[in-house]
This record gives C-alpha cells, sequence and structure tokens, in this order.
C-alpha cells in the first residue's frame, strides 16, 4: 500500500503535494496531486486511477519506486529522496492528444526544463525516441503507455523520470558510464525538487497543448533543436530482436526515426536504439 511522503524522507525539499500545487501556474496538469513516500511504480497507480474516473491531468509523485518502468520492459532505477519520478493521466481529449509523437512532444518539455536549470542548452540532446541526456549521458527516461476501451484509445498514462540530486556513483554498474544526474552535471549544485517538478509541470502544459491542437509540425523546430543524432552511426535493435546498423537521418512527421543504410533508408518505429561510440559502454 502507498503512503504519503514524509518530510524526512526527501531532505530539505521534500515533494509534498501542497507545497508544489501553490506553486503550479498550469490549469489542468497536476491540478489533482499525490505524492507517495513508496510505490511500486507510478505508471500503474496512475492506470488504476484512470480506470477509476481520475481527471485529465492528474499525476502522480513518488519519492521512491520499487518497479519502476522504461521502455521495452525495462527497469528504471529509482532511489529514493533525490529525483523526480511522476505520472500524468491523459485522456483523449483534445483531439490529437494520443498521437505517436507524444513522447517527442514531451520529450521537449524536459530538455527544455534540463536546459533551462543547467544554464547550457548545448550540453542537452534528446536521443530518439525517449531519452533526454546532458553531455551524451542519461538525465531523464519518458514512458507512455496507451490503454483503449472498445477499439480506440481511452487514455495514455505519461511517465517521467529525472535523475535530479542522485549522485552517479551509487548507480548500477551497467548505468555507471551512460547516466548522470542534473546535480552532477552542474558540479554538486543541488536541485530544489518543488521547484523543477513546478516548472516541468508547467512546461508540459504548454507543450502537450500546442501538440494536441497544432500537431507536432508546430513543436518540430524545438524538437530539431534538441535532436542531434543526424549523421550518427547507431544500431537499431527492433521488436523480434531484428538488428541493423545504419545511420540516423531524422524524424518523420509520425515520430519514426529514419535510418540509411546504404543506398536505401528504413523507417524504424520501436525498438531501441544505441550510439556506435556507446555500444559496449
Amino acid at each position: 500500500m502507498s503512503q504519503p511522503a514524509r518530510a524526512s524522507a526527501a531532505g530539505p525539499h521534500p515533494l509534498g503535494a501542497e507545497a508544489i500545487v501553490a506553486g503550479l501556474e498550469t490549469r489542468w496538469l497536476a491540478r489533482e496531486l499525490r505524492c507517495l513516500e513508496r510505490t511500486d511504480s507510478t505508471m500503474r497507480v496512475v492506470a488504476e486511477a484512470a480506470l477509476g474516473g481520475a481527471a485529465h491531468g492528474s499525476a502522480v509523485i513518488a519519492e521512491e519506486q520499487t518497479a519502476g518502468r522504461g521502455r521495452l520492459g525495462r527497469s528504471f532505477h529509482s532511489p529514493a529522496g533525490t529525483n523526480l519520478y511522476t505520472s500524468i493521466l491523459l485522456r483523449p481529449t483534445p483531439p490529437g492528444m494520443l498521437a505517436p509523437t507524444l513522447v517527442l512532444a514531451s520529450g521537449v518539455a524536459v530538455a527544455e526544463c534540463v536546459a533551462a536549470w543547467l544554464g547550457a542548452p548545448e550540453r542537452v540532446d534528446l536521443k530518439w525516441p525517449n531519452d533526454v541526456r546532458i553531455d551524451g549521458r542519461k538525465v531523464s527516461g519518458i514512458l507512455v503507455e496507451l490503454t483503449s476501451a472498445a477499439g480506440a484509445p481511452s487514455f495514455a498514462v505519461l511517465g517521467i523520470g529525472v535523475n535530479l540530486n542522485v549522485d552517479p556513483a551509487t548507480f548500477p554498474e551497467e548505468f555507471r558510464r551512460r547516466a548522470t544526474s542534473l546535480s552532477a552535471a552542474a558540479g554538486g549544485r543541488a536541485v530544489d525538487r518543488v521547484a523543477f517538478a513546478q516548472r516541468l509541470y508547467g512546461s508540459l502544459e504548454r507543450v502537450l497543448d500546442l501538440h494536441a491542437t497544432a500537431g507536432f509540425h508546430a513543436l518540430r523546430p524545438r524538437f530539431d533543436a534538441w535532436f542531434r543524432m543526424r549523421g550518427e552511426r547507431v544500431r537499431v535493435r527492433e521488436p523480434g530482436d531484428r538488428v541493423f546498423d545504419g545511420t540516423a537521418v531524422g524524424v518523420d512527421a509520425d515520430g519514426a526515426l529514419r535510418i540509411a543504410q546504404g543506398g536505401a533508408e528504413r523507417r524504424v518505429v520501436a525498438g531501441e536504439v544505441t550510439l556506435l561510440p556507446e555500444e559496449g559502454a
């Protein structure tokens, strides 16, 4: 059973719902907010709330996740009291909210918040489809899970994890050389997690509203500013363990990654993409 977060669980800036909501400038996103001390997955909590009739924009934050989820069924390392783990309920209104480019649009909002706090946008980039990185190391992961009813999308859960104050030396070995935190990238300067959450929710609402009403096209210049994979040699592992190498060319209007291979191009709709210099890291 999840329990409300205690102030002692998070150090000087606990992630209390009252404190966060008091400083929000959103209209609909996170106006209904629960902060939990510990849960298995905020994605699960929000999905259950959605089935119970929770409103569009309802959000959950956890100080710690014991079974945080990433893409392709992977676990998401979620230590207690240092980072931001949040999931948000999105219902398919207005039209376009559940388009496949939703995860790319959300990445724009996260990248902009990370870069603004860091003060060095040139160090931040988006790795297709769902990673925000600083200096080539992952600082945030984004996940979207859709639920359908009667053949039509019923709701989506948008999950975002941002490494804020965790010491990268405490990461599991398999993450240590590929991940960082915002604080570590800033030379140890601590991140006020309440203020960061407020900023992120505000940025997300603006981006999601634009995406819903005008489509990914309206966000394309901002996405392109963070997408720096063009020309990079990559290895793609598609569902079914089909693996091929190529060169990243760009992202189509529907969110698919375009890969040059010989004289042809392939479109990647789903899969894992590794920059080849990262291979084995």
